[in-house]
């Protein structure tokens, strides 16, 4: 059996798994693409460097384990990945899970569960299933990252205000409130204005010097005005005695049977997590500049990324839209601009690691604050919630369930909930109308064809036979429709001779309607009608033979004039050999 000319050939396992970076250096790679990479690195490291320790230090890490997530992360990303531009390292959509991991489990139990997840992101890669993620709903995806937004936004504000708790601070949001609203009258001005003056110079360098590296110009003046000030407020060097001036020595974390089932969860969340991010990340990416990712592979790079990143004590790495877009904005050839941001980031740590010291805790707030705002998609969340009422109840569940319970029930409900509201929007444009004969028009309303408001009908000859009944179903016929159809179809008049049901406006059938038609051919047997089955694509045929539709329970025929031609046949032998 020979192959169609022109269907495209699937592509071979090396080709889904073959890095850019190795396309790029295939295709030509030369010293002005060298030029422009290096320059993107270093604008992308500028704006990593203060994201990556505030990131850190809101997931209740140190800034370092936030630098090297960056670092390591960032590396493999980039050099193993899929995507040209895809920036990795710390995301604020961890925040959440990595703070509730450090609080279960120690930093060594979140450790343990970035390892796991590396490894479960291999094996998403390797089967392929990255091609799987696109199928999460957009309110699922807007309804998480808006709560998310609030969740970071809710906990810096410890941060911004200076805040003296008199117990550790707690992490589900509805605990997290009374103890902040109670700590109010320790607000401190100092590290007020700090947030408030790196907030503000944020939003202004962004507006009026797009192209400036905004939050590394607001933290720097921050941290100039505290020390010049000797302000009294909390620092990186008073909470945490600075940064290391070198990358740690790699080594496993803390391995037993026991603590593997203990953070397995949080495993699964950070898997799941970063393949969504990274993914999303990497289809930004491929908006803003035509290209293509290849899915699986990014998935493989992001799990040897989380791998190596756990051996040098890196919190959990994926693809950042933030970052990725401006790698793709400062003029990036390929993969060795995020290769280049991270061996930047690494001599910031070699060369300039005391220099973080002096950095303000209450302006890596104002950073965050500023993420928050932008994570929120207010704009998006507005339009949805307006849209239509299904979208509005899986965007609300969403996000009610990410702030106020946990991130993955979050994730989970509201992929369900779409789920079920397609289904039931695909029942309803699965019809069947009934024609000649017998049965009036059924489901739906018969309705006009064309323009100019007059019924075309499918086939006039048709018309000729009383005791034949011609169904036409057209949409998917799966679980969602089949009680329908099937109920539609199983009205069979004792008076009638054959039964046509015309498929040609089937592009799909699953399970559940082949043995629904099955049945049907069952009792059209004992009733003694003849079934007729037209224009059945051969994935459809395939699906209701592989189901029990076989002959002579049902003939299979090209087009309804085929199945007439063949009934009056018979019709006419009976004749004949009766008389």
């Amino acid at each position: 059996m020979h192959e169609r000319a022109d269907r495209v050939a699937e592509p071979s396992f090396v080709e889904l798994f073959t890095p850019k970076l190795v396309t790029v250096f295939r295709e030509g790679y030369g010293l002005a693409h060298l030029r422009d990479d290096a320059l993107a690195g270093l604008t992308v490291a500028i704006v990593a460097l203060p994201l990556s320790m505030a990131i850190a230090i809101a997931s209740g890490v140190a800034p370092a384990n936030g630098l090297y997530a960056a670092i390591i992360g960032g590396f493999f990303v980039s050099a193993l990945g899929g995507s040209r531009f895809q920036i990795g390292g710390p995301a604020g959509a961890f925040i959440v899970l990595v703070a509730a991991s450090v609080q279960r489990h120690g930093l060594d139990g979140m450790l343990l569960a970035t390892l796991l997840a590396g490894i479960f992101l291999l094996l998403l890669g390797f089967f392929r299933l990255g091609t799987y993620i696109k199928f999460i709903p957009y309110p699922v995806t807007v309804g998480f990252t808006a709560g998310i937004a609030v969740i970071i936004a809710v906990s810096q504000l410890k941060e911004l205000l200076g805040l003296t708790l008199p117990v550790a601070e707690p992490g589900p949001i509805t605990d997290k409130l009374p103890v902040l609203w109670a700590a109010l009258p320790s607000v401190n001005p100092a590290a007020l204005g700090i947030a408030v003056i790196t907030i503000a110079l944020i939003i202004g360098v962004q507006r009026w010097r797009p192209h400036w590296p905004s939050m590394l110009i607001a933290v720097t003046a921050a941290s100039l005005i505290a020390l010049a000030l000797q302000l009294p407020v909390e620092t990186i060097g008073t909470r945490f005695g600075g940064i290391p001036q070198s990358l740690p020595l790699p080594t496993l974390p803390a391995l037993s049977w026991e603590k593997i089932q203990a953070v397995l969860p949080d495993a699964v969340a950070f898997a799941l997590l970063g393949a969504i991010e990274s993914l999303l990340s990497a289809v930004v990416a491929d908006g803003m500049t035509g290209r293509r990712h290849r899915s699986n592979c990014e998935l493989v790079a992001q799990g040897f990324a989380n791998i190596a990143g756990a051996l040098f004590r890196a919190m959990p790495v994926t693809g950042t839209i933030a970052r990725t877009a401006t790698n793709v904005r400062a003029g990036a050839h390929g993969p060795v601009a995020g290769i280049f941001h991270a061996l930047f980031l690494l001599a910031f740590i070699l060369v300039a690691a005391p220099l973080a010291s002096v950095i303000p805790l209450a302006a890596l707030g104002g950073v965050l604050a500023v993420v928050a705002w932008t994570m929120a998609e207010r704009h998006a969340f507005a339009t949805l919630v307006r849209a239509s009422r299904g979208d509005a109840v899986v965007l609300l569940a969403t996000f009610g369930l990410t702030v106020f319970r946990d991130l993955t029930e979050g994730i989970v409900v509201g992929f369900a909930l779409g789920s079920v509201i397609f289904i039931h929007r695909m029942s309803q444009s699965t019809a069947v109308e009934a024609h000649t004969g017998v049965l009036p028009p059924l489901v739906p309303e018969d309705q006009a064809d064309s323009t100019d408001g007059e019924r075309q009908p499918y086939h006039p000859e048709e018309a000729t036979e009383r005791d034949v009944v011609v169904y036409r179903i057209t949409g998917a016929f799966f679980f969602g429709a089949a009680s329908t159809v099937g109920a539609v179809l199983d009205r069979i008049e004792a008076n009638l001779k054959a039964l046509i049901i015309d498929m040609s406006g089937v592009p799909v059938l699953d399970s559940t309607a082949a043995v629904t038609i099955a049945g049907l051919a069952r009792k059209a047997r004992r009733q003694g009608v003849k079934l007729y089955i037209t224009g059945a694509s051969d994935t459809v045929r395939h699906e209701l033979l592989v189901h029990g539709a076989r002959p002579p329970l049902v003939n299979y025929k090209k087009a309804i004039g085929n199945a007439l031609t063949a009934f009056r046949k018979r019709q006419a032998e009976k004749s004949s050999s009766s008389s």
